[in-house]
């Protein structure tokens, strides 16, 4: 009888156990879900594009937009807010209520303004939530037709024979900048940078030949490139892109190890509920792998990557950390643009 008692107490502490694990599960659920609570229904989403139209983060914002838009059942409204390289739309968003329907679509600038900018107005790491890397691209250094240059060994022997050159980029400290310095600085070359406050300003003087060469992201400059207005010269990846399998890489045309990607990515303000950027992330992913977007980002050179807000968090914080130190290195200076 005693062995029996023994063994049912075991059996109800087994049952009460069992039961109490499942309240707590069931809790844990109802909490994540807590988290988004009503979202996205309450009102249109605002994905704030932190560059002028034209350019590619205005270009891939609008793409991603529409589908997006289908995967949440939700209005997405792109709005532009460009300015100091990203920072301006960056910091409307970090300012806006938490509340998940703020994000913004940053460009790889974002990884440089930390260290080329004296006070941002928010804190990158505390106040910035990565939600995903949406993908990476060659740049492209093109020349304007009116430059006279038509091969990247052309421009090479003529700066080292002195002459000097000035090139366009969407901004100071913009990878399309620092990429091109670098090179200036490896190989001695006399280059002179000219700042735009965008893509879209910056292929405009190209195309009309107020400035040489410009430097810009595979999306920003293929349509022109495809349609005659520019030349292209050489890009900036390690391999040749797919998209523009005849334009040579910087690595292959006498500087071997050259590399730098453009990027884009998308981000929360801070105190954003992490079930929300998991829920947003989940929707971006999704979006980013329906035809209509994966072609359009395909055929303007861009790679998607996707993944987890962590990966976005690491890889941006990497990018930091290269770009940051070069800028630190060379004291490159923000001027009046």
């Amino acid at each position: 009888m005693l062995d029996l008692a023994k063994m049912a107490k075991r059996a109800f502490k087994n049952i009460l156990l069992s039961t109490l694990m499942t309240l707590g599960f069931s809790g844990f659920v109802c909490a994540q879900t807590a988290g988004v609570g009503a979202w996205p229904t309450q009102k249109p989403i605002r994905l704030i594009a932190v560059f002028p139209p034209g350019g590619s983060v205005d270009q891939v914002a609008r793409v991603l937009a529409p589908a997006l838009q289908a995967e949440l059942k939700q209005n997405v409204i792109v709005e532009n807010i460009g300015g100091a390289s990203g920072v301006i739309g960056t910091s409307a968003m970090t300012r806006s209520d938490a509340d998940g329907y703020t994000f913004a679509v940053v460009f790889d600038t974002h990884g440089v303004n930390p260290s080329l900018k004296d006070k941002l107005p928010y804190d990158t790491i505390k106040d910035i939530a990565p939600v995903v890397l949406i993908g990476t691209s060659p740049m492209v250094l093109v020349a304007s037709k009116k430059s006279g240059i038509t091969s990247f060994k052309q421009l090479v022997d003529l700066s080292k024979s002195g002459k000097q050159f000035s090139y366009g980029s969407i901004g100071i400290g913009s990878l399309g900048h620092l990429a091109m310095a670098r090179l200036a600085k490896q190989a001695g070359f006399d280059w002179n940078h000219i700042p735009y406050r965008g893509g879209g300003p910056l292929m405009q003087d190209a195309l009309g030949g107020q400035v040489e060469l410009a430097v810009g992201s595979e999306f920003l400059v293929k349509p022109h490139v495809d349609s005659g207005g520019v030349i292209p010269l050489v890009i900036t990846t390690a391999k040749r892109s797919p998209s523009l399998p005849n334009v040579p890489t910087i690595s292959e045309s006498g500087f071997p190890g050259f590399s730098a990607p453009a990027w884009w990515a998308v981000l929360a303000p801070g105190k954003t509920s992490p079930a929300v950027v998991d829920a947003m992330n989940k929707a971006l992913n999704k979006a980013l792998k329906t035809p209509a977007v994966a072609e359009k980002f395909k055929a303007q050179g861009i790679q998607i990557v996707g993944g987890t807000p962590e990966a976005a968090q690491e890889f941006i914080g990497k990018q930091i950390g290269i770009w940051g130190k070069f800028v630190i290195e060379n004291n490159i200076k923000e001027t009046a643009q």
